[in-house]
């Protein structure tokens, strides 16, 4: 178990702090936990890189760390009204499409790798965007106006985007007619 791993677990293990923050109002504490999050993110990235200290658990645990963390953020948010349900049955339902693609794919003997592509980079980076700007907005009580409006609709455009870019190389990779 390597530093990074460990720092990724404890990424994991922040999650239900954050839940418990957004169920509780606690907004400006869930922006500063979700910030660590992403401080905790780019150091085990960089020690990760700098100090070769990468494995093959720090690929697969990252990943699904973020993905843990967006997809339990999207959805307390919602439960609290504060993110429209729409957009996070979208974000949500993107990442268990993908996720059960993969399967499905080991299942009938045509594996794919798990490759994030550049739309999918883009849109993760606008909903962690998001969610940075609400909690910021909710805990530091300032009204984002027409950004957090933009901003839900590039999310929204991006996780579309998404869906049909990862839809399309499932559909080749499966070998089904376009």
């Amino acid at each position: 178990m390597s530093i990074p791993n460990l720092i990724t677990l404890a990424r994991i293990l922040l999650v239900p702090v954050v839940v418990w923050a957004i169920a509780s109002n606690q907004m400006l504490f869930a922006f500063l936990l979700f910030a660590a999050a992403g401080v905790s993110d780019a150091v085990d990235g960089f020690l990760a890189k700098r100090f070769g200290m990468a494995t093959e658990l720090g690929r697969y645990l990252d990943p699904l760390a973020d993905k843990v963390l967006i997809v339990s953020i999207y959805v307390a948010l919602g439960i609290a009204d504060v993110l429209p349900r729409w957009l996070v049955i979208m974000v949500v339902s993107r990442d268990l499409l993908i996720v059960g693609g993969i399967m499905l794919s080991w299942l009938i003997d045509k594996p794919m790798a798990i490759k994030p592509h550049f739309v999918s980079k883009l849109n993760t980076a606008a909903q962690l965007l998001l969610v940075g700007l609400v909690l910021a907005a909710r805990g530091f009580e300032f009204d984002a106006g027409w950004v957090l409006t933009a901003t839900m609709v590039v999310v929204a455009v991006l996780t579309l985007a998404s869906i049909a870019v990862y839809l399309r190389e499932w559909v080749r990779r499966m070998g089904l007619p376009p």
